[in-house]
């Protein structure tokens, strides 16, 4: 093997679902600014919004996981197109209905 090819600060790291607060004790080269306690030894702690023990894939549960609003940001959105849309709909079909007005004879009495 060669040597010196890991990098300096390749450490134990805690990582930590903040979903359900699972925590998993590995090795990497992420940066942590906090810290956690586990079996009596200090870890740098790295917080996730999702792992394995929390992803629908590997759990079997199908639940909604929407840390930033994305779903409701997404149905905002769509919405605000349909309505746009049917406003323009609504601005194409007016002039159409003012001609035929115009050209309809004009009952008298």
């Amino acid at each position: 093997m060669k040597k010196e090819i890991h990098a300096k600060n390749y450490r134990p790291v805690v990582f930590q679902d903040i979903s359900n607060g699972t925590t998993f004790l590995t090795r990497s080269t992420a940066k942590a600014e906090d810290t956690i306690k586990l079996d009596g030894a200090e870890y740098p702690l790295i917080k996730v919004h999702i792992s394995s023990a929390s992803h629908p894939f590997f759990t079997g549960q199908e639940k909604l996981v929407d840390i930033e609003g994305r779903v409701d940001k997404f149905k905002a959105r769509a919405k605000a197109a349909a309505d746009a849309r049917a406003k323009t709909q609504a601005k194409a079909n007016k002039p159409a209905a003012k001609k035929e007005e115009k050209e309809a004879p004009q009952k008298i009495g």
